[in-house]
C-alpha cells in the first residue's frame, strides 16, 4: 500500500509509523504489528493506528525519517512484515524454558535495533524478574550486550574500573578514586551514569567540572594521555541494550538480578577492564538490605567476572547514611574538591574512597597486599590525586585551575531547624534525596541539601538540621514546605504528631 508521508517531528525511541485505522484494516495490520518500508532496504517499523492521521497518509516519526535519508520521501509503499523470532524466544522465557546462546543474542540484538515493542520488551524484563536466568544465560546476555555495542581496546594493561550498586545519597567517591588510581600509573576509563531517581549521578557531578559526552575513541585517547576519565556512558554506544532495558524496568520499579549483573559487567567488558572493584552498600534504605544478600550478590558478580576473564573484587560498605554531608551536583563536587585540596572533609568520604582505591591499587599490582589503602591515603594527602584530577578536567575540556571555593551552591537557601534538644535518632536517606530533587537537583546544578547533623550527633533546639539550596526561589519554597511537613531527620524528644479525642459536652 502506497501512502503519502506526513513527517512527525517527534522522537518515538523506536522506528514507528502511524497509520489511519481504515488503512490499517485494509493492509491487514493492527497496533504493535510490523510493516516493511518497501524500496528502503530492510527498514521495518512498528505500527500505531489512529484517526489523527488522515486516510491515505502515514505518519513517520523522526527516527524513521532520519533512517530513510537526509530528505524524507514524499510517499512510502508499506507491506506487512512478520514479528522477529526473538518474540518467540521471549515466550519461551515466559514458559520458564531455558534459552540457547543464539536465542539470547537474538533478543539483545533486537532490543538494540529497536525491533521489539514496549510490550514485548516489558515481557522480557518481567520474565527475567519472575523466573530469573541461569548462570549460562546471564553470561550469554552479558556477552551479547558487549558485542552489540562499541568496544574500547587498549594496548596497555591492566585496565582498572569501579562500580557502585547505588542507593546511597552523596556517593561522590569516584571523584577521588579515579585520580588516585591514575596518579599511580594505572589506566581507569570510568564511564558513569546520570541520576535516574537520585539527586546526582557521577556524570552529573563531573559535568560541573568539565564536559562528559565523548565517543569511545575519544575516551580511549584521553585515558591514554592522562591515565583516566570520568565520562557519561550514555553518550557512547557502549552496551546500548542496557539503557533500553532500564527504560523498560523503570515504570515497573523492578531490577531483575540477571540484568543487574549483565548491566554492570557488560559496561566493564566493553571498556576492556581487567580488574574491577564493586562497591555494595548495605543497610536500611539501600538496594541491598543485609550482609547475606550482599555476599550472594558479590559471589554472583565474581563468578560472572571469571566467566568473562575479569578479576572482580567486591567491598560491602555501610549504606544507611549518606557519604559526606552534601546531596546535589555542585555542593557534592565542592565537598570532594575540598578533600582533594586540603584533606579536610567528612571521614566517611575519605575512608570509603581510599578503601576502594586501595583494593584497586592492590589488584593492579602497584601496592602489596594490605598496603593499598595506605598508598591511596598518601596519594590523596600528597596532593598527587588533586593534580591528576586537574589533568583529567583539562583533557575533558574543563578549567584545570578550579578550586572548591569557585563552586557556588544555589543562591536561594533555607534551613530546617531542630524543634528540640537531643540526638539524631533517625535519618531518612530517601527523604533527603526527595528534598534535593524538589529543590531542583540534578537538573539545577546549584540545588541540593547540606546535612548539618547525621545519625547519632547532638543538636540543640533551633540549630539547623539541614540547609536546602536552590537555583530558583519557588523550588526552595516547595522543598522547605515538604521538609517541614515530613521531617527527614528525627531528634529524640521531638513531638511527631498530636492525636486528640474531642468530647462534646
Amino acid at each position: 500500500m502506497e501512502l503519502k508521508v506526513q513527517q512527525l517531528q517527534i522522537k518515538a525511541g523506536k522506528y514507528k509509523v502511524v497509520i489511519n485505522s481504515q488503512d490499517a484494516k485494509e493492509l491487514g495490520v493492527r497496533g504493535g504489528d510490523r510493516v516493511q518500508l518497501k524500496n528502503h532496504g530492510y527498514l521495518t517499523a512498528i505500527v500505531e493506528t489512529g484517526d489523527m492521521i488522515p486516510k491515505g497518509t502515514v505518519g513517520v516519526y523522526q527516527e524513521c525519517c532520519e533512517k530513510l535519508g537526509k530528505v524524507c520521501p514524499l510517499t512510502i509503499d508499506l507491506v506487512p512484515a512478520s514479528r522477529p523470532n526473538s518474540v518467540g524466544f521471549i515466550r519461551k522465557m515466559m514458559d520458564h524454558q531455558k534459552l540457547t546462546q543464539e536465542e539470547v543474542h537474538q533478543i539483545i540484538q533486537d532490543i538494540v535495533r529497536e525491533n521489539l515493542t514496549e510490550i514485548e520488551l516489558s515481557a522480557f524484563v518481567t520474565s527475567s524478574y519472575i523466573h530469573g536466568m541461569t548462570n549460562d544465560e546471564i553470561e550469554w546476555m552479558t556477552r551479547a550486550m558487549i558485542d552489540t555495542g562499541e568496544k574500547i581496546e587498549f594496548d596497555t594493561h591492566p585496565i582498572m574500573d569501579k562500580h557502585s550498586i547505588g542507593g546511597v545519597p552523596g556517593n561522590k567517591i569516584t571523584l577521588l578514586v579515579v585520580p588516585i588510581i591514575a596518579a599511580n600509573g594505572l589506566l581507569i576509563p570510568k564511564t558513569s551514569s546520570r541520576a535516574i531517581t537520585g539527586a546526582a549521578g557521577t556524570a552529573d557531578l563531573m559535568e560541573v567540572l568539565a564536559p562528559v559526552e565523548f565517543t569511545a575513541d575519544e575516551i580511549k585517547t584521553m585515558t591514554e594521555k592522562v591515565g583516566g576519565v570520568i565520562v557519561w556512558g550514555g553518550a557512547t554506544n557502549i552496551a546500548p541494550a542496557d539503557d533500553k532495558l532500564i527504560r523498560a524496568e523503570y515504570p515497573l520499579s523492578i531490577d531483575p538480578r540477571s540484568q543487574l549483573l549483565a548491566s554492570i559487567m557488560a559496561k566493564k567488558g566493553a571498556v576492556g577492564a581487567d580488574c574491577v572493584v564493586i562497591d555494595i552498600p548495605v543497610g536500611s534504605g539501600t538496594k541491598i538490605h543485609s550482609m547475606e544478600e550482599g555476599k550472594k550478590l558479590a559471589r554472583d558478580l565474581i563468578d560472572l567476572g571469571e566467566r568473562l576473564g575479569m578479576n572482580v573484587e567486591c567491598a560491602m560498605t555501610y549504606g544507611a547514611s549518606p557519604v559526606g554531608r552534601t546531596i546535589g551536583p555542585a555542593i557534592e563536587v565542592r565537598e570532594a574538591l575540598k578533600v582533594l585540596e586540603t584533606m579536610q572533609g567528612p571521614n566517611s568520604l575519605i575512608e570509603k574512597s581510599t578503601g576502594l582505591a586501595g583494593i584497586l591499587l592492590e589488584m593492579g599490582g602497584v601496592a602489596t597486599r594490605g598496603r593499598g589503602k595506605e598508598m591511596a591515603m598518601e596519594t590523596l594527602r600528597s596532593g598527587k590525586a588533586f593534580e591528576k584530577l586537574k589533568q583529567i578536567i583539562e583533557v575533558q575540556g574543563g578549567n584545570p585551575n578550579i578550586v572548591h571555593t569557585d563552586i557556588k551552591p544555589g543562591e536561594h537557601r533555607g534551613e530546617l531547624k531542630s524543634p528540640a534538644d537531643g540526638y539524631v535518632i533517625e535519618f531518612d536517606n530517601k527523604r533527603i534525596v526527595e528534598l534535593a530533587r524538589i529543590a531542583g537537583a540534578p537538573a539545577d546544578n546549584g540545588a541540593g541539601v547540606w546535612i548539618h547533623r547525621k545519625k547519632g550527633e547532638m543538636v540543640k533546639k533551633g540549630e539547623p538540621l539541614i540547609t536546602i539550596f536552590a537555583d530558583k526561589s519557588w523550588k526552595l519554597t516547595n522543598a522547605l514546605k515538604s521538609a517541614e511537613k515530613d521531617y527527614p531527620i528525627i531528634v529524640e524528644g521531638m513531638l511527631l504528631e498530636r492525636v486528640q479525642t474531642y468530647k462534646v459536652f
